[in-house]
């Protein structure tokens, strides 16, 4: 998986470990959960991307299981946003997926069996004010899931993304609580997530009981994007 250090990232690799399954991470930097194995790499550089998956496969063995989690936003206001702004945002939630699924993918055709799971947002699909950049990327994820779904699917590889709403994580902390106060009345669960309940869905994605799921977009918001 990707960005295994911090909020919804951590809470999967935690949940995964705790199921018995060998965890890697590709991850920029930070304390890892007990029991995932951390190789540092750039999701923004295809080389280095090569580099980390062949390490993995060396001492792990090739992976059956791809969470795609990285991303980073620049929020701003569309007039303001700068190139710089956009094209970051793109390069490591976007064009980042894309080298890692696939580099994870060669080793799934040739097994004839694989998950790959996207860690979108709500956003991705209802908007944000500020997110041009941000909601784009996690838009895309979709087409990039659903073409895999297509290009792979008899194979026994499966592609899905998982939408997560506001959950509780550092970021959600650090917003005045008037602002929180705003965003919990706006869903209808009147509450944030937890991480573990996003890292729940992204496990049974993950699990043999999905293998008929692909193609497929998973709110995890509470409710506030429906029928987006």
């Amino acid at each position: 998986m990707t960005g295994a250090a911090r909020g919804i990232g951590r809470a999967i690799a935690e949940r995964f470990v705790a199921a018995g399954d060998v965890v890697a991470t590709v991850y920029r930097g930070g304390d890892l959960p007990e029991g995932v194995h951390g190789f540092v790499a750039d999701v923004t550089d295809s080389a280095a991307v090569d580099t980390a998956f062949g390490e993995i496969e060396a001492r792990l063995g090739a992976p059956t299981v791809l969470v795609a989690n990285a991303g980073v936003t620049r929020d701003q206001l569309l007039m303001r946003m700068s190139d710089e702004e956009f094209e970051q945002v793109v390069d490591v939630n976007l064009t980042g997926t894309f080298r890692c699924v696939r580099r994870a993918s060669k080793a799934m055709i040739r097994a004839r069996s694989g998950r790959i799971v996207l860690i979108g947002s709500v956003v991705g699909l209802y908007g944000g004010p500020g997110q041009v950049n941000y909601s784009s990327t996690k838009a895309a994820l979709v087409g990039m899931a659903r073409s895999i779904s297509r290009e792979l699917g008899g194979r026994g590889i499966t592609a899905n993304v998982v939408a997560p709403g506001f959950v509780e994580t550092d970021m959600t902390a650090a917003l005045p609580e008037d602002t929180q106060k705003k965003y919990r009345a706006s869903i209808p669960a009147g509450r944030f997530a937890t991480a573990d309940e996003v890292a729940g869905v992204v496990e049974f994605l993950a699990s043999d009981a999905a293998g008929y799921v692909t193609g497929a977009v998973v709110p995890v918001d509470g409710g506030l994007g429906m029928g987006h």
